[in-house]
């Protein structure tokens, strides 16, 4: 060994440096305590240093730094290595002054906002690649804040990522101009160039940090939104079952910091067959059900489609959907409700309803369930839920008479439409006493129909009177009335069990509410006739010139 290196230096067990110890010692503080404590030989001397920042490329600037008397060229590629490098090796006791390379390559940093979108990049790169050191976790921070920062200034500066949601992009998507079509397709890609540059470079906990800041610095959701997304779907391409799942977990906490509004249904559902499939946490998987349920109102039954998770259990995740019609009524619950996007959301689980129940592992509890899911005003019209029943009924045979008769009571008869009511009545699967309640419902709203029209005359006409009668458009005086004929069969319980007279009877009252919804048409068709007549002459009689005496 060289006398005037008469030091080695093991970094990491990766690389092996033979030094002068005294001028090491010199600017390292934890070297020359090392020595100060030992009292052992002063020859065939050797240091293991473990776990150095940056490996033995660092501990080669290190050297430089200490063999050209404390002067090294300081720059964001080795800023981080140094800084990393002097924190470990102590550098901060021995010399004080311009010489002090903790001092010089902590002023380097605080200049970080004066570095260029490479160098930031690079520098944010390179101190992901160094062993953490106690004290320096906030080099990330810095890096990624002044990203952030550089992003919102290129906006602001350029406006070359303009709002998904603002009216300027609107006004550039509608516009036929090929040059500002072509301005806003070249705006959109300049907006959306960093998320290459970042992708490969975050790892999933900085993905978390750099969303934070972003929602900080009230960059735009929408196009943060975009690059969760882009950033889920790159590292994917090579990575492992538990790196999916971390990335998928971190996405989702990620996304339910922006604005809801700036991520769409379609997306989050898409995340969400994702999430299933690697069995995320519970946590996680609740996050991204509160972000669905208040935009359910714009989900499509493909996506309610999700499989169940369980293999014994029935075909589709019912429980995922009852989850978030839950957290959907939720949020609608406060003032400003769009009552449209209730109904929207009735008529989806509707069909949802009906796309379920013919599977076999379906229990009544659980089918109970989805049709009570949204409150009972919501719906106009309870045709698909009876049609579902109508097939649960068939598929279900097995159902024991409380069962059935929980079923048969969660439909709403009032809100049946007559074609739903004829079929009940002929349906074998519905008890006599139901087919009746229907009809009483549908007298009761034939009725009511009859007594809010402005009548002047009531009288019963027999059936082939009432279809064939005729009215003037001059002398329209009389409403025909015929909802009186409709009288349901108010026998005793046990005339039921007479099957012939009983379904004669039911035959004969759905006859009778067919006539007379036919007359009700033609009765609406006639006023409606004689109003336009009316407003007709009222108009032709303005416009007729005064004649002169």
């Amino acid at each position: 060994m060289d006398a005037a290196c008469d030091l080695e230096v093991d970094v990491n067990g990766d690389g092996t440096f033979f030094v002068h110890k005294n001028i090491i010692s010199s600017y390292c503080g934890k070297i020359r305590n090392l020595f100060d404590k030992s009292k052992g030989a002063t020859t065939n001397l050797k240091v293991i240093l473990h776990d150095f920042p940056g490996g033995p490329k660092s501990f080669e600037l290190i050297l430089r730094f200490c063999y050209n008397k404390g002067k090294i060229v300081i720059n964001p590629y080795n800023a981080h290595r140094l800084l990393c490098a002097a924190h470990y090796l102590e550098m901060n006791e021995t010399i004080s002054g311009p010489h002090n390379l903790l001092e010089q390559t902590t002023k380097s940093i605080e200049e970080i906002k004066f570095w260029s979108w490479t160098e930031l990049l690079s520098a944010l790169k390179i101190s992901l690649n160094l062993a953490p050191v106690s004290g320096l976790s906030h080099i990330h921070q810095k890096c990624l804040d002044s990203i952030v920062a550089r992003l919102v200034f290129t906006c602001e500066s350029s406006q070359s990522c303009p709002s998904s949601s603002s009216p300027e992009s609107s006004v550039l998507r509608l516009s036929t101009d090929s040059k500002s079509t072509e301005s806003l397709r070249s705006a959109s890609l300049r907006s959306t160039r960093w998320f290459e540059d970042l992708v490969n470079i975050l790892t999933p906990s900085l993905v978390k940090l750099l969303v934070k800041l972003i929602v900080l610095h009230k960059f735009d959701h929408g196009v943060t939104s975009r690059f969760l997304f882009y950033y889920q779907k790159s590292r994917f391409l090579n990575a492992t079952p538990d790196e999916k799942r971390e990335i998928t977990e971190t996405v989702i906490d990620s996304l339910s910091l922006l604005d809801q509004s700036s991520v769409s249904c379609k997306s989050l559902f898409g995340i969400l067959r994702v999430a299933l499939s690697l069995n995320i946490k519970k946590i996680h998987r609740n996050v991204l059900e509160r972000m669905i349920g208040p935009q359910l109102d714009q989900a499509t039954l493909d996506n309610l489609l999700v499989p169940s998770p369980h293999v014994s259990s029935c075909l589709y995740d019912v429980n995922l959907v009852l989850q978030l019609v839950k957290y959907f009524l939720t949020a609608k619950s406060g003032p400003g409700i769009h009552i449209s996007k209730l109904k929207k959301v009735a008529r989806l689980i509707d069909s949802y309803v009906a796309e379920v129940a013919p599977d076999l592992r379906l229990k009544p509890c659980k089918f109970l369930a989805l049709v009570k899911a949204l409150p009972e005003p919501i719906r106009d019209s309870y045709d698909d839920i009876y049609h579902a029943v109508d097939i649960y009924l068939q598929v279900h045979t097995g159902l024991s008479h409380e069962e059935r008769t929980s079923i048969f009571n969660s439909l709403d008869y009032t809100k049946l439409s007559s074609e739903s009511c004829n079929h009940l009545t002929q349906n074998d699967k519905f008890p006599p006493k139901f087919a009746t309640l229907a009809l009483k419902a549908q007298q009761l709203k034939l009725e009511n129909l009859f007594r809010g029209m402005d009548t002047q005359k009531r009288f019963i006409l027999p059936p082939h009177e009432l279809v064939s009668a005729e009215t003037n458009d001059e002398r329209y005086e009389q409403v025909v009335i015929y909802a009186e004929q409709v009288v349901p069969y108010e026998g005793k319980e046990d005339i039921f069990n007479e099957n012939e007279k009983m379904k004669s009877h039911l035959e004969g009252m759905q006859w009778r509410v067919v006539e007379l919804e036919k007359v009700c048409r033609k009765m609406q068709a006639q006023m409606t006739k004689i109003l336009k007549s009316k407003l007709s002459r009222q108009a032709s009689d303005k416009s007729l010139p005064k004649l002169c005496s």
